[in-house]
């Protein structure tokens, strides 16, 4: 029913939008038609668009700096088998949403493929297979040597999840998702070089993620009645703290490396 009526709305839209394009074009020959983008109306469509940027946007930006891949940096996939509780299963699924996108911006095929068998796994343990296509890992494996497809594949089951989570009443096991990819993303960014301070592109990268921390700390007050919310707000409280200390455009070498250590301590405690 849920395509049915996105089919539909994509329709709706495309034509009202063609025939804007067409009527200006018979009144203005030199304007160009704009391009009309299948996946801009769908995310209009959506009933619950996801609210930070994903960990494929922080990963992309390491690429673009020529950061290494370092698999070392990621959960390993063994450790899917030790989360029995709803809430090491939602953090976990979004620490490994982030690796998952950390390999597959770097191409990474084999790593892509058991990061997505791992998250694949907690799905199932937390009973939302609902929200997963069932093709997708035969679409990962298909389209590995081609980027731009896989990126958008992910990203689309990172929405696909988010929504079906906020429609089915378990908006708390979506804030521990958010949450457990946020910090695995920022783990890896202040992990990946040994001289980062030096390094003003990835410092820029770091300092960027106070906007995201400050929406996610917002989103995740609105369900701290949940106690395994309140236990992650709790957790995320010296790092927001950090985060608001800095001034706008500048951070210190101390608060830089403060960043790094409480970052590991949280993401070493959520993965344990």
């Amino acid at each position: 029913m849920k395509r049915t009526l996105q089919i539909a709305t994509l329709f709706i839209a495309g034509t009202i939008l063609l025939a804007s394009c067409n009527s200006q074009g018979k009144a203005k020959k030199e304007s160009k038609t704009p391009d009309i983008k299948k996946e801009n109306v769908e995310k209009e469509v959506r009933e619950f668009v996801y609210p930070l940027p994903t960990s494929f946007e922080v990963t992309e930006m390491l690429n673009r700096i020529e950061a290494a891949y370092i698999l070392s940096l990621s959960n390993p996939v063994g450790n899917v088998d030790k989360y029995f509780t709803e809430k090491s299963q939602a953090l976990n699924l979004g620490i490994y949403s982030a690796d998952l996108s950390y390999a597959s911006t770097y191409n990474q095929n084999q790593e892509t493929v058991d990061f997505m068998n791992a998250s694949k796994h907690l799905i199932e343990k937390l009973d939302i297979t609902a929200a997963l296509n069932q093709n997708l890992l035969t679409e990962i494996e298909q389209n590995l040597e081609s980027k731009d497809q896989l990126v958008k594949i992910i990203t689309d089951s990172f929405y696909d999840t988010y929504e079906y989570l906020n429609k089915n009443e378990r908006t708390a096991v979506s804030m521990l998702v958010l949450a457990g990819s946020w910090t695995e993303a920022l783990y890896i960014s202040t992990h990946i070089s040994e001289d980062t301070f030096n390094n003003k592109e990835m410092v820029k990268i770091i300092m960027e993620q106070k906007e995201p921390l400050n929406k996610m700390m917002e989103l995740l007050e609105q369900h701290s009645a949940n106690e395994d919310v309140k236990s992650v707000i709790d957790d995320l409280k010296i790092l927001h703290d950090i985060y608001n200390s800095i001034d706008p455009g500048s951070i210190s070498e101390e608060q830089l490396q403060a960043i790094k250590n409480n970052v590991a301590k949280l993401r070493e405690k959520f993965v344990a």
